[in-house]
């Protein structure tokens, strides 16, 4: 008969160091390798105090890597009180975990992460730099406060609307500098219509006889109430968002201080006028400090949109050896799943990657655009529909993104016309080679005679 093995005993062993965390919120699970303690498996809480005796323990265990599974927020403490300890942490997907076979209901989670870890099985997930998810940090803090505000634009507007004045049929924003101007008047006690019209800035399109009628309303102390409270927070969320600004320009700063290489000369902005909603500061010109290449060069990838992709990717993309690695990273390239020689799907992944968010984001931008890009979104959405054609064009912008933050690639748009040309040439070559297989031999078809 032949010889039955278990998988366990082929195995090599990789990380004699190894150990595993189970996160939670109240308690941590720690195991270590069996024959280094006659406990390996320990419990410990989530106080700072008991972080630090965790380290302490791993330390006099000969620990030299740690693996845990990235559990909410919770584990955020544990990585950055081991790694200033000199552990080599890495996080887990509990995908990779649960796919590779073994009793996990039978034994503690950490004890099989660190059997797992030990033999090599896991693959770490990409965590960027500190200053990378320094900067990170400050840019969610920043769309968090962004949507605050916004839902205290909606208050303004319900209590204007209960006023029944029609403030937003005459104006394209009333946050712009129309609105507020008049806003605050409401609040200060002023009710001439004639007056509250005056506040129009030449650059609304709405004349001021039609402001004039939409500011006659029905002024109730109830109302009057929602709307100073709903402005006196949008204010406050506006100073908020300001300070976070400035905490992202230091952040960037940062970031360019540490760089050897000096940016060579910057090219000429696609898009004079500064987004809505951009910080406060010149992004474009600070990334094009740091990165020695312009990413707003690619369209689709304004300057706020590409900090955010920076703060999510990092600036060194060297983790990902090609752009077909990085846009597996991203679950944009198709799915290669396999079986008998037959491709049985080919389905991206769902995931909630925020750079991959963003990509389609721009890739919804750009569609409408009369370039390259947005010739290629057209296309495919008459032939595949737009869900798929998006994840197509977010899969491009991603490649154009990598060679060019990786291989300071000079971006230049052929054009919507240059594509189109370049697709017909290509689908004519084509169907010329099918029919020379077929023994056929393609004409063009003459020109009808023109009649005068």
């Amino acid at each position: 008969m032949p010889k039955t093995t278990t998988g366990g005993q082929d195995l090599k062993l990789v990380n004699p160091g190894a150990a595993a965390l189970d996160i939670g919120s109240t308690l941590h699970m720690a195991a270590v390798n069996p024959d280094c303690t006659d406990a390996p498996v320990r419990s410990f809480g989530t106080f700072t105090r008991d972080l630090h005796e965790l380290a302490d323990w791993f330390r006099a265990c000969g620990v030299t890597s740690v693996a845990m599974e990235s559990t909410g927020v919770y584990w955020i403490p544990v990585f950055e009180v081991l790694e200033s300890y000199g552990f080599e942490v890495i996080l887990v997907n509990a995908r990779y975990a649960k796919n590779v076979p073994g009793r996990k209901t039978d034994v503690s989670d950490a004890g099989w992460l660190r059997q797992l870890h030990s033999y090599g099985l896991l693959r770490a997930s990409f965590r960027p730099e500190a200053e990378i998810a320094t900067l990170r940090a400050y840019l969610r803090q920043r769309e968090r406060l962004v949507e605050y505000a916004a839902a205290h634009i909606q208050h303004m507007q319900k209590a204007l609307m209960e006023m029944n004045l029609q403030l937003h049929h005459v104006v394209s924003d009333i946050t712009g500098a129309t609105g507020m101007r008049i806003i605050r008047a409401i609040v200060a006690g002023e009710r001439d219509p004639d007056v509250l019209a005056s506040f129009r800035d030449v650059r609304c399109r709405s004349s001021t006889k039609t402001i004039r009628e939409s500011l006659v309303g029905n002024d109730r102390d109830e109302h009057l109430f929602a709307l100073t409270q709903a402005l006196e927070l949008y204010e406050v969320y506006q100073a908020k968002i300001l300070d976070c600004d400035r905490r992202l320009e230091a952040a960037v700063s940062a970031l360019r201080s540490s760089r050897s290489k000096a940016a060579g000369p910057m090219p000429k902005a696609r898009q004079r006028q500064k987004p809505v909603g951009a910080p406060a500061f010149d992004v474009r010109a600070a990334l094009h400090g740091v990165l020695g290449v312009d990413l707003t060069q690619i369209h689709g990838l304004g300057p706020s949109l590409a900090l955010k992709l920076v703060a999510e990717c990092g600036t060194d993309l060297s983790a990902w050896p090609s752009a077909k690695h990085f846009t597996s990273w991203l679950c944009l390239a198709p799915g290669n799943k396999i079986s008998g020689g037959k491709l049985l799907s080919s389905r991206t992944r769902r995931s909630s990657n925020r750079a991959a968010a963003l990509l389609r984001l721009a890739a919804t931008t750009v569609g409408r655009s009369e370039t390259a890009l947005g010739a290629f979104y057209r296309r495919l959405s008459s032939r595949i529909g737009k869900q798929k054609a998006v994840t197509a064009t977010a899969r491009k912008i991603a490649v154009l993104f990598y060679n060019t933050l990786r291989f300071g690639m000079a971006y230049c748009d052929p054009g919507a016309n240059a594509y189109e040309e370049r697709h017909r040439t290509r689908v004519l070559a084509n169907l010329q080679r099918r029919a020379r297989t077929l023994g056929y031999e393609l004409a063009p078809v003459p020109e009808p005679p023109c009649v005068s």
